[in-house]
């Protein structure tokens, strides 16, 4: 008879073992054997929980979008006004939380999932709608009609450092990201005054 209560305990091992895995790996070559060897449990109970490795990976993405969502909140909820809150986003999506080598990895691997993982497309969407709205949200009061496209910049400079990380080796570098998406925001902004 299992023990009462183990299994969101051993879910949650096995969603951050996904993680760890993926980071050391490098991609989705990752076995369930291998997942639940990390996370101190058989395979045969991994799939219990999760019944494939797409599950698996798809509830390591929606861990990693929470935690993001939270942070993002967290950081929106201490700033006043658009400037700050348009920095708070900036450093939340580069925060050490955030931005570490196995969660850079992580995501990586859930882009090219989405290429044939519907419900993995859907969650990446979801993440992309968020991104823009908290820009644009900022972005509008600064920059006018500018706004749309200054916001789609920085999403996709923020997608780009994410892609360039993983080629890097030691630990990623979140105030360097931070200031280079600052900068962009800067030149942006100077256009917008000419």
């Amino acid at each position: 008879m299992p023990k009462l209560g183990m299994e969101p305990i051993r879910k949650e091992a096995l969603v951050k073992a996904t993680i760890v895995e993926i980071g050391r790996v490098g991609s989705l070559d990752v076995t369930v054997s291998q997942i639940a060897k990390r996370a101190g449990m058989s395979s045969a109970l991994a799939h219990h929980y999760f019944g494939s490795k797409e599950e698996i990976f798809l509830a390591a993405m929606r861990h990693i979008l929470t935690l993001y969502g939270a942070e993002v909140r967290g950081a929106l909820a201490a700033a006043d006004g658009p400037d700050a809150r348009l920095n708070a986003v900036l450093r939340a999506s580069f925060s050490p939380g955030n931005f570490r080598r196995e969660a850079v990895s992580a995501w990586l691997t859930f882009w090219v999932l989405a290429q044939t993982v519907p419900e993995a497309r859907r969650l990446l969407a979801v993440y992309q709608r968020r991104l823009r709205s908290n820009l644009l949200s900022c972005l509008r009061p600064m920059a006018g009609a500018r706004a749309e496209a200054i916001a789609d910049g920085l999403g996709a400079l923020i997608d780009g450092l994410y892609l360039r990380e993983v080629l890097k080796s030691g630990p990623p570098d979140g105030p360097s990201a931070v200031a280079m998406l600052l900068e962009y925001l800067r030149i942006q902004m100077k256009e917008q005054t000419r």
